[in-house]
């Protein structure tokens, strides 16, 4: 959201058709008369109406003029969009996510062909996500286009902020945050082919992607007629017929579904220094996890949380307990690697989870004009969730980012409603002298006892107990002066 000169009333300000504001939990959208006879054609088309009957289309329905009194929602024409219950941007996704919201932004496009549309933005900010599930929000994005258009104007768009990220992070490595917080509207192939390297270059998908539109736009401003150098290049000529120009476009979109699918994430090769934790690397033996799962499912029980926060979430084991439970979950782990196995899994057996690639120590921060486009996770997050979980996660917290005990507890009281799980790990466990490399002198004040002191301040206790043969504590607290 962006705000405007009436700073109460936040809105956004990228689509000259009309915008959307955050109206008292209410997301309502509205439309410049400009835009109106599009988007109402738009949404009896076949395309609107089944995507939006699976899910994949924001629901949207029209509200009588006058129903919103503020002076900057004063149009005639205001839609009311269902709200996603936890909006997250690109640069929070992991790459599965990333190649999901390119898989509908295409799909879409596709079948707008038939009913005589077209999508003219094809930015992954159009996405957001109903747990693992991506759903098209920007019903403007869809626009009458002419019978002969055979150019795809949003193609270079979906390179840069779609294919160009993808390929360079499966190529190098390189994280989507590290990669979409800086660039918001993506990579530019030029920039991409100076890291390449020569022999790169010339390989697939690099050669089309990359190679080829940058020795082309190597030409611009040389003032050739008819060429790249001179604007006729953004007005192309038009297809013969409307037949054939529906087939040119029809060709580009799967062309962009083949290259899609070359820069997909490859899962098989996908290791990490936390994935594969619970089959091979967890310090707890079969019985010791087995108690960990029991209390789990017991606070849950009590809690009953309609939504949680699962923090350091790792392959989300814990998470798909909450969801099996009714909750929906948000599971943020630092590591893209585990947050993309979690989206995966949690796809393919349909659970309430929206995993992303947060670390709570330094967490997302608010984006775009005035820092007010895209809310930090924090401002997203306080007071959101019945339940914040956090199993074996505040010992890396506390030794290898320093966050002081009491700031951590305060946190997590500010981002939960009524109750923290929270798994407490003493200075004697091994994985705890593990990540202090010797420097146990530094952390003998977090014993359990200070732990417990510290929490009093923020809640009360609900149960506790110690897992059986370790240095281990489960807690389920209940916030003081708790909303829920």
């Amino acid at each position: 959201m962006i705000a405007t000169r009436d700073e109460s009333m936040p809105r956004s300000f990228r689509d000259p058709s009309g915008f959307v504001v955050d109206y008292r939990g209410r997301i309502l959208r509205a439309v410049n008369s400009n835009g109106v006879p599009d988007l109402e054609a738009f949404l009896l088309t076949p395309t609107a109406r089944n995507a939006m009957e699976a899910g994949k289309l924001v629901r949207s329905v029209r509200i009588p003029p006058g129903e919103v009194s503020e002076a900057v929602l004063r149009h005639e024409y205001v839609l009311e969009h269902e709200r996603i219950p936890f909006p997250a941007y690109p640069y929070e996704w992991p790459p599965e996510m990333l190649r999901a919201a390119g898989n509908l932004t295409l799909e879409l496009a596709i079948n707008a062909l038939e009913d005589g549309f077209g999508l003219k933005d094809a930015t992954p900010y159009n996405v957001l996500f109903r747990g693992p599930e991506p759903v098209f929000v920007d019903v403007l994005s869809f626009e009458r286009r002419q019978p002969c258009a055979s150019v795809w104007m949003a193609y270079a768009q979906f390179v840069r902020t779609i294919l160009l990220p993808l390929l360079v992070n499966g190529r190098s490595g390189l994280p989507l945050d590290r990669i979409l917080l800086g660039h918001r509207d993506g990579l530019e192939p030029e920039a991409v082919y100076q890291w390449a390297g020569f022999w790169r270059r010339l390989t697939r998908p690099f050669l089309s992607l990359v190679t080829l539109p940058t020795l082309f736009g190597r030409g611009l401003g040389e003032g050739v007629s008819g060429t790249w150098g001179d604007a006729s290049r953004y007005h192309p000529k038009p297809a013969g017929s409307e037949e054939q120009a529906r087939y040119v476009l029809k060709g580009i979109l799967k062309k962009c579904a083949r290259q899609l699918a070359a820069v997909a994430p490859d899962v098989s090769r996908r290791e990490s220094r936390w994935s594969g934790y619970m089959d091979h690397k967890s310090l707890y033996t079969a019985t010791q996890f087995k108690e960990k799962e029991d209390f789990v499912a017991e606070a849950l029980e009590i809690a009953k949380p309609r939504n949680l926060l699962d923090v350091g979430a790792n392959e989300g084991h814990f998470s798909f307990i909450a969801a099996g439970q009714g909750a929906s979950v948000v599971a943020i782990d630092s590591d893209p690697h585990v947050v993309g196995k979690i989206w995966r899994h949690a796809s393919r057996r349909g659970l309430d989870v929206l995993p992303l690639v947060v670390d709570l120590t330094h967490p997302t921060p608010a984006m775009g004009w005035r820092n007010q486009e895209c809310a930090s996770f924090l401002h997203r997050s306080r007071g959101g969730f019945d339940m914040v979980m956090m199993l074996a996660v505040i010992h890396h917290m506390l030794v290898t980012e320093r966050v002081p005990l009491e700031d951590l507890l305060a946190l997590i009281s500010e981002l939960t409603r009524e109750y923290a799980l929270i798994e407490f790990v003493g200075p004697e466990d091994p994985m705890f002298q593990r990540i202090v490399r010797g420097r146990e002198d530094l952390y003998e004040h977090l014993t359990k006892a200070a732990f417990e002191a510290a929490a009093a301040s923020h809640f009360e206790l609900v149960k506790s107990t110690q897992i059986n043969g370790l240095h281990r504590w489960l807690y389920l607290f209940r916030r003081l002066h708790a909303t829920g």
